[in-house]
Formats: structure tokens, sequence, C-alpha cells
């Protein structure tokens, strides 16, 4: 095994560097995060979809019917804030 040099090793400021800089896209571009959110909470879902349906629904079709549901309700409550509170939007 090589001996590992200090010249190698990426100093701890460009990490930083990095770090802050995709914490600053996150903050600049929403959308990316509630996709992951929202797949993150189909994890959830989806089996509960797939185990009410008794294995009628191939796993795919339940990931599916999950994540329109989930989209679903996304919009509602997106809907609901653009009707009840307009001078935002």
């Amino acid at each position: 095994m090589k001996p590992v040099h200090i010249q190698h090793i990426i100093p701890i400021f460009k990490v930083s560097e990095v770090i802050a800089e995709i914490w600053y896209q996150w903050q600049r571009q929403k959308l990316p995060l509630y996709l992951f959110l929202a797949m993150c909470f189909n994890l959830v879902v989806a089996p509960v979809v797939y185990a009410a349906t008794s294995e009628q629904l191939s796993k795919s079709q339940a990931w599916g019917v999950g994540l329109l549901g989930v989209v679903t309700v996304g919009l509602s409550i997106y809907l609901f804030f653009v009707m009840f509170v307009p001078e935002k939007f």
C-alpha cells in the first residue's frame, strides 16, 4: 500500500466551498429539492398502495399510483393557497 501524501488530499476549504455552493443552489432552485422530497415520501406511500390492493397491482404500478397521489395532493394544496392567498402569487 502506497503512503498517502498531504498534497493529494483535497484541502478542507475546497470541500467547504463545494458544500456552500451546493447549499446556495438548493436555496435558489427549490424544485429539485421538492421533487426529491416527493420521491422520498413516495417510498412510504407505494408499499401502502401495494399492500392495500392485495397484490393485484405490480410494484411499478403501485409506485405510479402512489406518485400520482402525491402529485394530486401537492397540486390541491398549491391551488388552495392560490385561491385563498392570491396576493402572494
